[in-house]
């Protein structure tokens, strides 16, 4: 009875649909409720955009936040976002925005006098916001301010009326536009964080000025947005509910999605590679990104640049990347991936790697470990919870033990405290990744300049590194217009870097491997970014 009654009302609905003319293809015209289910990979580690760091956090930006430039969906480039457009004045280092009607999501306006606070907020040192080395190197005045060395005023921005904002850089910066859409240049609701402090962001008390807004959040098992209707392009959004789940464990995360419990997944397993390369739904495609070593520089033996060189020699990338990984990855060399008129700095196809070992073994024994004689006991690598993490470094650990005599443990700790144990410099090599925060070499190395350009603060700089020449060539292509010129200069201070100081070990350039069917979701775009703001996603 019950599987009969089951069958009338399915076709109820399909008569349903044809008397009012509606496509079974057209959930919008359907009025069908839209949730998409999304796998974040890790529990974030907040939701306040000045405390966070990492990709899951990112992805949450994007849904609930909006700052003054937003992102494209096909290019992940920069496009207009609460600033509707944007004069440059004063050869390249004065944007003046002028912004549109936009208000939280409890009704309340944004003006200049928001972005201004909101910046500032991020800047304060009070704030810790870790994030904060890198509007110090755009705007003019905030690393002095940041450093303790001078107070907000002298951070050169302003507000010229309820919605015209104004801001003066330490030089022509060719990529700030694209670089203004990162969560580091959020716009915050500071009416809310000064009435609550850090519970601002439970759900119960969070506004936003994003797509969505905050419905629920059950830490370690989903957070939900949902529409929000007092944005500004609320039309734009077509999906009723995402759903973001922190699942760590990428074979969970595999299995869920190929039985439809998730519409996106960012991560496929090694040992599901081979099976699903030639599927619709797999979306395989370049990455701006480098994934590394990182050796804290300051710390006995990786105080020894013959060390470091060592270890960079003494394993075979060609091996990860086929093997391993199998996502089509490019083994690295250097930190800065390939880009138009900026090649990478070593060709992998001139690395031999019988010529590569026996080299590190001279190096190891130059710094005095000759056969990993008197190697320190206790070294590790640390690397955070990830099948693939933990068998890249199970086979570095291998190659270095077969290679050069040496013995590392590794360490897995799971998302937040390994972001804690790097910021704290409390580790002694350390699995990286480091995605491009726009499309331009020098996202890859302004984050490794020393206190002493970063107003006391190390910033990004975990491994403290720490090289007066590579500093001084970062800035002096803050000031330089792009060009030649300008990527020659960057060069140098990559060759300083890598080199010459070795300062991390380059394994391999990033691909994106992911899970998604877009015949089912559209507005979803592979791009170099990886960027894919939910306003535009929605189901055919």
């Amino acid at each position: 009875m019950k599987k009969v009654l089951i069958v009338l009302m399915a076709l109820l609905m399909v008569f349903s649909l044809a008397a009012n003319g509606k496509s079974d293809s057209d959930s919008s015209a359907k009025g069908e409720f839209t949730e998409f289910i999304v796998n974040n990979l890790a529990e974030p580690e907040s939701l306040d955009p000045h405390k966070i760091t990492g990709v899951p956090e990112h992805n949450l930006y994007q849904a609930l936040f909006e700052g003054l430039i937003s992102f494209d969906p096909k290019t992940g480039r920069g496009i207009p976002g609460i600033a509707e457009s944007w004069d440059i004045t004063n050869g390249g280092k004065t944007y003046t925005f002028h912004l549109r009607d936009a208000v939280w999501s409890d009704g309340v306006a944004i003006t200049a006098q928001t972005v201004y606070d909101s910046w500032i907020r991020g800047l304060d040192p009070e704030t810790a916001n870790p994030y904060a080395w890198f509007p110090n190197m755009f705007i003019a005045g905030a690393a002095e301010f940041n450093g303790g060395e001078a107070g907000p005023d002298a951070v050169q921005i302003k507000v010229i009326d309820d919605k015209t904002f104004e801001m003066d850089l330490v030089g022509p910066l060719p990529y700030v536009i694209d670089a203004l859409a990162h969560y580091a240049f959020a716009i915050v609701p500071m009416h809310v964080i000064n009435e609550f402090g850090s519970d601002w962001i439970k759900p119960e008390n969070f506004v936003s000025d994003g797509p969505f807004v905050l419905d629920t959040w059950v830490p370690q098992q989903e957070l939900t947005v949902v529409p929000n209707d007092k944005y500004w392009d609320k039309d734009a959004v077509q999906l009723d509910k995402i759903t973001y789940l922190p699942i760590v464990d990428d074979n969970t995360g595999f299995n869920m999605y190929m039985n439809g419990e998730l519409d996106w997944s960012e991560e496929v397993p090694l040992d599901q590679m081979d099976a699903v390369s030639s599927e619709p739904f797999y979306k395989n495609a370049p990455y701006l990104g480098t994934y590394y070593y990182l050796l804290e520089t300051q710390t006995p033996p990786f105080d020894n640049v013959k060390v470091r060189q060592a270890l960079n020699l003494a394993f075979d990338r060609e091996t990860i990347v086929k093997k391993i990984t199998k996502g089509g990855q490019i083994p690295a060399y250097s930190m800065v991936p390939p880009m138009d008129g900026y090649p990478s700095l070593i060709d992998p196809e001139t690395q031999d790697l019988a010529s590569n070992i026996a080299k590190a073994k001279e190096l190891l024994a130059e710094a005095g470990y000759p056969n990993g004689e008197g190697w320190p006991e206790g070294i590790e690598i640390l690397y955070n919870t990830s099948e693939a993490h933990k068998k890249i470094a199970e086979y570095i650990q291998e190659q270095w033990k077969v290679n050069l005599g040496i013995d590392v443990t590794l360490v897995n700790m799971e998302w937040k405290t390994y972001l804690q144990q790097r910021r704290e410099h409390n580790f002694q090599i350390s699995r990286s990744g480091w995605i491009g925060d726009y499309p331009d070499p020098n996202t890859f190395l302004d984050m490794f300049l020393a206190p002493e350009t970063m107003d006391g603060e190390w910033g990004g700089n975990y491994g403290r590194y720490k090289n007066e020449k590579f500093d001084s060539l970062i800035e002096k292509a803050a000031t330089m217009d792009a060009g030649a010129a300008r990527f020659s200069t960057l060069k140098e201070a990559e060759e300083i870097f890598i080199n010459k100081d070795q300062a991390l070990i380059p394994i391999y350039f990033y691909t994106t491997n992911q899970l998604i069917d877009t015949d089912v979701w559209g507005g979803w775009y592979p791009n170099i970014m990886d960027y894919h703001p939910p306003k535009y996603i929605y189901k055919k």
